[in-house]
């Protein structure tokens, strides 16, 4: 908390190249903060932190109307076409306790694409990072963000009837944060439409966890 009413919110995005984690940070920001087109390279290589303008009367807490801040953090993907995940990992954690240091990380968002399939391995290296970055406690302040939802509507599935559908290692990802789990549509006509809609979930999210922050160091 930041004042009497205002919130701030500390997001960390995580995930593989190319899976959208720049086009979700600016969508959360409501902003172009980060720098995110089509490349057959990695676009991301450094980590850089967004700030979004106060969103004024956004929620309520012990009864007080709160302003809401977003505080954003992309970070390069992995795998990487220039960084090494030790490369990335040293970067990410840096930046960490450079930015959220003090006031610690509300939750770290994790990037998926909702139109590529999830397999095992590529799930264990996922996990693997999350966990050296967050700690042993990082399926308390974990959701999984999946991007290109349109494509998904595209292909006329509903949230069931993907997830009927998806792999194992999927499921097993979606149980360990308990089915925190956001889609965002990639059209950039609806990005900003969405955007109170997805910030009113991770509040949810927040707010079911008690407020917790994970302090990092």
């Amino acid at each position: 908390m930041s004042d009497t009413d205002e919130m701030t919110i500390n997001l960390l995005l995580v995930g593989r190249t190319q899976s959208g984690k720049s086009a979700a940070g600016n969508s959360l920001l409501g902003s172009s903060d980060f720098d995110s087109h089509l490349s057959p390279s990695s676009v991301t290589t450094c980590c850089s932190l967004g700030c979004s303008c106060r969103i004024s009367g956004f929620t309520r807490r012990n009864g007080y109307e709160l302003a809401l801040r977003v505080h954003v953090m992309d970070t390069p993907g992995y795998p990487h076409s220039s960084l090494s995940k030790e490369e990335v990992r040293q970067a990410v954690r840096a930046a960490l306790a450079q930015h959220f240091g003090e006031e610690g990380l509300h939750l770290a968002l994790l990037v998926l694409r909702a139109d590529l399939p999830l397999c095992e391995e590529e799930n264990h290296h996922t996990i693997q990072l999350v966990q050296e970055l967050l700690g042993p406690t990082w399926k308390n302040f974990t959701a999984i963000l999946f991007t290109h939802a349109d494509k998904v509507e595209e292909a006329g599935l509903n949230g069931d009837q993907y997830f009927h559908i998806a792999s194992d290692a999927l499921l097993n990802l979606l149980s360990s944060v308990q089915q925190r789990y956001i889609f965002v549509d990639n059209q950039a006509n609806t990005l900003q439409q969405e955007r109170k809609t997805i910030l009113r979930k991770i509040m949810e999210f927040i707010r079911k966890n008690s407020y917790q922050v994970l302090l990092v160091k």
